[in-house]
Formats: C-alpha cells, structure tokens, sequence
C-alpha cells in the first residue's frame, strides 16, 4: 500500500511539473484564453445580478440581462485600451516638466545633506545613460502598448465566440458521456463554477471600479497629472490579492513626489488613498464578498507566488480565479477532495 501511494506520489509530482512546463512555454497562448473566459465568467455574474436587483431585475428579461452585460464588459475593456494608450502621449509632454521637478528635489536634498557640487541634468543624464538605453526603454514602450491592443483584440474575439458557444454547451454535455451520472456531475461541477466565480468577480467588479472612482476624485482634487490612468491601474491592481493595494497607492504617490514639491501636500494624498483603500478593502470588500471562494490566505498568497512565476503579470490577476476554480473541481472527486480540504480556509466544503 505504502509502495502505490509513493507511485502515486511521484507520477502526480511528475504530471504537475509537465502541466507547469507546458503552462510555461504556451503562456502567450493559454493567457487571453484564461482572460476571455473569465470575462464570460464577469458577464454571466452581471447578469445574475441584474436580476437580484428589486422589481427592475424581474422585469428585465434574461436576452436585455445578457445585452447589458455585454456592453457593460465591453466598454470596461475598451476604457482600459483607450486610457493606457492615450496616457503614452500625455506622458511623454509632461515628461520635461518631471525632469525639472526631479531634479529640483534633488538639489534640494543635495543641500540639505551638504553636499557641494549641486548634481545637475548632464550628470545625471550620463550616470543614467550607463545603465539604461533610453532608445530601448521607449521601444519597448511602444511594443508593450502594441501587445495589450493586440491581446485585447483577440480577447474580444475570444469572449463573442464562447458567448456563441453557450448555446450548443448543455447538448455537448449531454453527449460528452453515454452516462447520465456523469453528465449530471459535469452540470454540477459547471454550474457550482459558474455561481461562485461569476459572483465573485462580478462583485470584485463592482469593489475595484468604486475603489478606482473614489481614487480618482481625490486625486482630481490634490491636482494630480494622470490621474484617470493612476485610476484604472487602482481598479486593475485591486484584482491582484494583498500586494495590489500596496502599489495602487505607491505608484500614484510617487508621481506626487516628483509632482509636488511641498511634502506635506504628498503626505496628505498618500493618507487619503491610504484611508480609501483601507475602507474598501477592510469594510466593502468583506461585506460584499465575504468568503465567497473559501480560499485559505496562505494558499491565496502560494498561488499569487506560484502563477506569477509561470505567466508574469498576468498570472498575478488570474491567480485567485484559477485556484477557486481548481478547489471547486477538485472537491467534486474523491480522490482529489483531501486537495481541495487543503485549500480552503476552513477545512469544509
């Protein structure tokens, strides 16, 4: 006995090193599939929501649902697409106007410090120069613009045609086994998949654009330059578990710091997106979700490791969907269940 779960052991150590290999290598391929279906996933989850709303949802039939949800996701996707390339111009206009700022922070550190020889753009520029090639920075600028437009292209695609599909789906499953036991237990596996993400990230949603929004105000307010893209990168990065907080904030404050030469004034932005982003992420965020996935923090936090070495900055959004996706499959079989015990927060299923 001891001898079959030592092979079994290894061959399953042996299969899951392959999987990830594979994952690996065909990223570029398996990544806008993962993306378009998890925003097949958001469509279906707007839809049920829309029809939890008060007497409108009722009234609504489920075609108009659908319709809305479609749009909605849509014009979600082509906002982001939009601000990301419209913010490259904007950047590099204001570009000039960081430079003279930097380095008037910088001057003035140097001062405080006592530093002698002020360091000025020719100094910094050559220091600069040694270690970035600046044609290569903006190269890869422009092909990283180019391959998010492309990558959203093809997902678009992607998400009309599993939308097609779900036409066909429920005879395929009919026919996908000769028993009907089986086929039940594909529904089952399917439609508890469906609720449970589909809910989750209809509702995480809804959390990161209410994030984005309050962001974006107070930002508005403190004069921020870009602040709508510093906004859709807050919505973007709340998807993104325990580490997206943290650089939602960092990276529109640190802009402040080049922005703005009063300190108290960047000190007073950071504490304002701070106390946003703890609100939402400590009141909103539980109240509305709770512990829909029923992930341990622990596991949560490997898969965030785990899916980021595999596919970069994407596998860090999809880590949380794609490890509820695997515990809701694995706690539908017998011999996978204690794995699915394992990654959830309770230990029940």
């Amino acid at each position: 006995m001891t001898n079959d779960r030592l092979e079994a052991l290894v061959y399953g150590s042996a299969l899951a090193l392959i999987i990830g290999w594979v994952l690996y290598i065909g990223r570029g391929v398996f990544v806008p599939i993962v993306f378009s279906t998890l925003v097949v996933y958001v469509i279906v989850g707007l839809t049920r929501v829309l029809k939890r709303i008060p007497y409108l949802g009722r009234l609504l039939p489920v075609q108009v649902r659908y319709a809305l949800s479609v749009l909605v996701s849509m014009l979600a996707l082509a906002v982001i697409a939009y601000v990301a390339l419209a913010n490259l111009d904007r950047v590099m206009s204001l570009a000039p106007a960081y430079q003279a700022s930097l380095l008037g922070s910088i001057q003035k550190l140097a001062v405080q410090f006592g530093i002698e020889n002020e360091p000025t753009w020719g100094t910094l520029r050559q220091v600069l120069l040694e270690q970035v090639s600046l044609q290569s920075l903006v190269g890869s600028t422009v092909v990283l613009a180019t391959s998010i437009l492309g990558s959203l292209i093809v997902v678009f695609l992607y998400v009309a045609f599993l939308l097609l599909e779900q036409r066909a789906f429920s005879a395929k499953i009919d026919n996908v086994s000769a028993d009907p036991r089986h086929a039940a237990l594909i529904r089952q596996i399917i439609a508890s998949t469906s609720d449970r993400i589909g809910s989750y990230l209809a509702l995480k949603t809804f959390v990161s654009f209410l994030l984005a929004l309050l962001s974006w105000i107070i930002m508005l307010l403190f004069g921020l330059e870009l602040a709508a893209f510093w906004a859709m990168l807050i919505w973007l990065l709340n998807y993104v578990p325990y580490i997206g907080s943290f650089l939602g904030v960092l990276f529109p404050v640190t802009l402040a710091i080049v922005q703005f030469a009063d300190v108290s004034t960047v000190l007073m932005l950071l504490l304002a997106l701070t106390a946003v982003q703890f609100v939402i992420g400590n009141f909103l965020d539980p109240y509305l979700l709770g512990n829909s996935l029923n992930l341990s923090p622990f596991v949560i936090l490997v898969s965030l490791t785990v899916w980021s070495g595999l596919w970069g900055i994407p596998g860090a959004f999809l880590a949380v969907p794609i490890t509820a996706i695997m515990a809701i499959v694995f706690s539908e079989f017998t011999g996978t269940r204690p794995i699915a015990v394992f990654l959830s927060q309770s230990g029940r299923l």
